[in-house]
């Protein structure tokens, strides 16, 4: 199983920092490199230096929001074609279309989701 996660690259944006560690312990725990960013710019800025293989954004960030880093990573030829989980609180109907519409590839509300359902997500975004 290791073997076909290596290199997988992991940015993950969670402003709630518990949250976010628990993640991050999970993801590692399953063999993938992991970088947070803590709010929207971080996430643009990190997403543009590593190219990683998937974002995981939250919705609620400070400084941008994920609607709006999710637009601008679409927008950017560099990080156009990395796939986007958008892994929020925000469960309403409306937003969850918006994110999908938006370019997201999937978009999975916290309190319905483990974390090792997560990575399953994870998993099947990237073919893996």
């Amino acid at each position: 199983m290791a073997e076909q996660v290596q290199g997988v690259h992991v940015l993950l944006v969670e402003d709630d920092v518990f949250l976010s560690s628990i993640y991050q312990k999970k993801f590692e725990m399953e063999g993938y490199k992991v970088t947070t960013a803590d709010n929207g710019e971080k996430a643009l800025v990190e997403a543009k230096a590593k190219k990683p293989s998937i974002i995981m954004l939250d919705i609620l960030l400070p400084k941008l929001d994920g609607f709006a880093v999710l637009t601008q990573l679409k927008a950017d030829e560099t990080t156009k074609d990395i796939p986007v989980i958008l892994l929020t609180n925000l469960g309403q109907k409306d937003d969850v279309e918006k994110g999908l519409q938006m370019g997201a590839v999937d978009y999975l509300i916290k309190a319905h989701f483990k974390p090792s359902e997560v990575v399953d997500k994870i998993k099947k975004a990237l073919h893996i």
